[in-house]
C-alpha cells in the first residue's frame, strides 16, 4: 500500500469534494478516510488514500492535483504518508 495525504484548502464553494474525488477515481487512487469541515467559510479537506494502483506515476499525480486546485480556486497538496509525518511531528 502506498499512502497519502491530500489537504484541500480554499473559500468554500460547490464542487470541491466532487471535483477531487472525481479527479482521484479517473487516476484509480483509492480513498482510504476523508474529513472535511467549513470554518467561517474557508473549506478545508484532509484525505488518507492509496496511490499504490495509481494509473500515473507519483510526480505526475502531484502535478496533475496542484493544477485541478488551481483551476477550482483552492489549494491542494499531495504527499507521502512519510513525508507528512515528519513535517508534523512535534
Amino acid at each position: 500500500m502506498e499512502k497519502c495525504i491530500i489537504t484541500v484548502v480554499g473559500k468554500d464553494q460547490v464542487g470541491i469534494i466532487a471535483k477531487v474525488c472525481t479527479f482521484l477515481a479517473d487516476h484509480n487512487v483509492n480513498i482510504l478516510d476523508i474529513s472535511q469541515t467549513i470554518l467561517q467559510g474557508y473549506f478545508n479537506m484532509m484525505m488518507i488514500v492509496d496511490a499504490s494502483e495509481a494509473a500515473d506515476d507519483f510526480s505526475a499525480l502531484v502535478e496533475d492535483i496542484d493544477a485541478l486546485g488551481k483551476s477550482i480556486g483552492v489549494k491542494i497538496k499531495l504527499q507521502h504518508e512519510e513525508i507528512f509525518d515528519m513535517m508534523h511531528r512535534i
